[in-house]
Formats: C-alpha cells, structure tokens, sequence
C-alpha cells in the first residue's frame, strides 16, 4: 500500500512537472504594434525603475522605433555611439526594409540577432543586451551590449605565487574565457554554454580540448549540470556541491582555483574546467587526492626545489592531521614509547593540568578553529591582529592558569602552520575536519583507534570517484607512470605524458624525442 501511494504521489510530480514545461516552453509572440510590445515587455519586466525606453521617428518613412535596455548593466557608451548615433545619422535614409538594413548595415555591434518571442528579448535585457523594436515589424533585432562596472583583474588572493603571472578570475565569465583563451591558443579548445537557474538564468560553460580530453569525462559532466534544479548560483560552490559523486564525502571532488595559468594547464592535461557567471573560482574535473597537493609555482621553478616542496607539504599533511592525536596516543596509553628524556620532560610541563590529554588537546583545537574563523571573518587588518595577539595572549594564559601544558600549546602551533601549507583551502577544511575524528579516536583506543580511523579513510578514498575517475589514482589503481609528478617532480623535460588515469585520447604531451638542434 506504502508503494502504490508513493507511485501515485510520484506520477502526480511528473504530471505537475510537464505541465509546468509546456507552460515554460510557452513564449508570447512579439505582435507588430509598438505600444504592445512595450506594454508587454514592461509588464513581464514588472515595468523597473531602471529600464530605460527610448523612442526615434524614423525620418525617411516616420515610422516609430525604440530601444530598450536597462541601466547598469549595459555599456552606456556602446550604445550611445554604436547603435543610438547611428541610427540618428541614418534617419532619412530610411525608406524600405528597414529592419534588414538596421540589422545589416546600421548597427555597429558584432553580437545581434533576429528574434520574434518576448521571452528571448526580456531574457537578453536582463543579460546586459539592447533590444531593437520597429512599429509594423513582429520581429525584433538583441544587440549584445553588457557591460557596466566590473571587478578589473587583479592577482588572487586565495591562491598567491612568488614566481608566475599575477591575473586572476574574475565575476564575468567572458572576462574568464578571454584569459583562458589567451593561454591556450589551440583551435580545438571548446567551450560549450548551459543556461542554469530558473531565476537568475546564468551562464555556465564547461571547456576541453577537443582530441585530447576522454569524451566520456565531457559527456557526463554535461549530462549532471543539466540536472541542476536551482534558482540561483551565487558561486560556483552550488555547481560543486549538485554534480559531485558522493556528497557524504568530507573530501572535494572538484578542484577550484582563481588561476587562469591553472585551468589552462589541467585543460592541456586533459581535465574539464567550468566557469560559472558571477564567480571567480573555476572547477577542475576530475581531481584527485594528488591535485590537492599540487601548485602552479612546482612547474615555474627546477624540479629539485618543487620535489623539495611537495615533500614538505605532504609532511605538513600528514602533522595537520595525525599529530594532536599521535600526541594524545603516546601520552596517555604509549608512554614507552617515547624516549625517558622527553617522557620526564612532558610529565614535567603537564604537572599540575587538571585535564588528561584527551581533553587538553581537544580544548587547544577548538580554540584555534574559533580564533581562525574570526581573523577570517573579520577586516583584514583587525583579523590579522585577532589571529596573532589572540594566539599569543590565550596560549601564554592557559599555561600560566595551569589548563593546558606548554608542549600542547607547541603542538597546537605546529599543527596550525602545516595545515597552511596545504594549496587547496578545501582540503585544508577537510583536514581540519579528521582532525578531531584522529582525536577522538587516539583518545579511546590509543595508536590502535589511529590506525583503525586510517584503515577506515583509505577504504573510502579507494571508492570515492571524482567524474567517475577514481579518487585515489595514481595510488590505486597504481599507475607507475603518472609518479613523475606526484610525490617528486620529474624534470620537464621527462614529463612527456598525461596522466593514465584520464584515458585521454591523445596521451602524448610533447614530443618524447625533440629534433636535435642544428650546430
């Protein structure tokens, strides 16, 4: 009985749902009088303060026409000059066809189109367009003329670089496209669009280079976002979260970035990159555990210094998440295994703390987490003084209160910078994250609750997949040849293929043996 009763509600839904399609499929016709059009149009805008009408006489024929736009999101100057001056100094020349000759001749913008639904001319306003009517025509011409104040490219702050080039993403999304398609001069890269948002309507496009990027990877992304039933993106974050693979997982399974030189090398790679309208944060699909480790600057300086560095981030990995509980593990259930020297020397600062190890260092992280989320949350001038002072203040008076022991503050401090040396703040959250699980379960069962809660993530890495790719690749499944840039960064000149792990269609990335140079 349970079942039918759910079919029922369930076709109900489906019933309910098509009929609200062929409602939305549904466009009114543009009609060929000109005081319709614009009744029809202010009414379906809701008639807004800053929609501007003008109205012309056009002087061969005296026949009305109008533009209409809304102000503030258009390029005043396009307008002015590239369409409303033109027609001016057409007027007389105005005599027949005059919408074909507007269209053809007239107008100097390079987007226009033709068009006879109200739908397409009220969604183009909204969109930063001009629209073009002519009395005694039902047929009106959209002229791309977004613009208005925007953000102007600056370096991202998220994501910052000693050596390597200073632009960054920003809120439009054909800004973002022009700084890809400046790195990326190939012409088989591809950028395909989808409308997303039942309110807002706005632009997604996912990119690939056409010939090297598995067309399954294309497919299916194309095929989740659209699935995306929203009404509006304030973030790519929203895109994130609706086409993942697995949202109980605390790892990302997209990799966001604000640098183009990024997107731009993942695509050379054979990865997919989606921009969203509105954000400065692109994705990266697939990804895996290894991305995260990762940054631009490894390939901008020799391969010593970035095998150097990604070692020393996969030990700061490794402190930010196993170290308060390694420390919890040794002090209360495996003093042997610590050298007598520092064994007496910890007994010593923790003698006269009223809490066991457990406790004190649980109390230290949330103290830290609060103390980091107010520096972020507050003015970056006050929070840097709140991180630094608080830091300094609350660490000095808890050991001299006697709750927390010295070396706790000490290892508090040092989990709290390694977790920084992580590129990708996502990660860096999740780690934060196992963190307290670690704890937790160093508290209860000691090295063997570390190894169990270990056991445990391997296990889900394993069958996490990101676009259907596993989570884990390279490790497993174990593809040898993709550790030239993982672990340790091989020389340049030895990285010649992209990863296995991809299938890509082309895996060569250069040629293995370059023509030797003439003497």
């Amino acid at each position: 009985m349970a079942r039918s009763l759910f079919n029922r509600m369930k076709k109900k839904k489906q019933s309910n749902s098509n009929q609200s399609a062929q409602q939305t499929v549904f466009q009114p016709k543009i009609t060929k009088n000109l005081d319709d059009n614009l009744k029809n149009l202010k009414q379906v805008l809701g008639n807004p303060d800053d929609l501007v009408v003008r109205e012309l006489i056009l002087g061969g024929i005296e026949t009305r026409a109008a533009i209409v736009y809304i102000s503030g999101i258009t390029d005043g100057n396009l307008i002015n000059n590239n369409i409303l001056k033109t027609i001016q100094l057409n007027l007389k020349q105005f005599e027949s066809n005059v919408l074909d000759k507007v269209y053809q001749e007239v107008i100097a913008v390079t987007d226009i189109k033709k068009t006879n639904t109200l739908n397409e001319v009220s969604v183009g306003i909204l969109n930063g367009s001009t629209a073009f009517y002519l009395d005694g025509i039902d047929t009106a011409l959209i002229m791309g003329t977004a613009g208005g104040e925007a953000r102007s490219i600056e370096e991202p702050q998220s994501e910052t670089l000693i050596r390597g080039p200073r632009d960054g993403f920003v809120e439009n999304i054909q800004t973002n496209v022009s700084l890809i398609r400046r790195d990326i001069k190939d012409p088989n890269l591809r950028f395909q669009t989808h409308e997303v948002g039942k309110r807002s309507k706005q632009k997604v496009m996912i990119s690939y280079i056409e010939g090297i990027t598995n067309p399954e990877i294309v497919n299916e992304i194309n095929r989740r976002l659209e699935t995306i039933d929203i009404d509006y993106l304030s973030d790519s974050a929203y895109v994130e979260q609706w086409i993942e693979d697995s949202f109980l997982s605390p790892f990302p399974q997209l990799l966001d970035t604000e640098r183009p030189d990024k997107v731009s090398a993942s695509l050379v790679q054979g990865k997919v990159a989606i921009l969203v309208d509105g954000s400065p944060f692109a994705l990266v699909a697939p990804m895996n555990i290894g991305d995260a480790m990762l940054s631009v600057e490894d390939y901008n300086q020799r391969w010593i210094a970035a095998s150097f560095l990604r070692i020393l981030r996969y030990l700061s990995a490794f402190l930010a998440v196993f170290l308060p509980a390694i420390y919890i593990a040794l002090v209360s259930f495996h003093p042997g295994m610590v050298p007598s020297t520092l064994t007496y020397s910890i007994a010593a600062s923790r003698e006269g703390v009223p809490f066991p190890a457990a406790i004190e260092a649980i109390i230290m992280a949330i103290t830290f987490e609060i103390l980091h989320e107010a520096g972020v949350r507050l003015p970056k001038v006050i929070g840097q003084t709140i991180g630094i002072v608080g830091g300094l203040v609350i660490g000095e008076a808890a050991v001299s209160a006697g709750v927390v022991s010295p070396i706790m503050v000490i290892v508090t401090a040092l989990t709290a910078i390694a977790s920084f040396s992580v590129p990708s703040y996502s990660v860096t959250i999740t780690f934060r994250g196992l963190r307290f699980a670690f704890m937790i379960a160093a508290s209860i069962f000691g090295l063997y609750g570390i190894i169990l809660i270990y056991i445990a993530l391997n296990i889900h890495l394993v069958n996490l997949k990101s676009i259907g790719v596993p989570y884990s690749a390279p490790f497993a499944p174990f593809f040898i040849n993709d550790w030239k840039d993982l672990v340790l960064r091989a020389p340049i000149t030895k990285l010649t293929k992209r990863p296995t792990y991809l299938k890509t269609m082309d895996n060569q990335s250069k040629d293995p043996k370059p023509a030797k140079r003439k003497e």
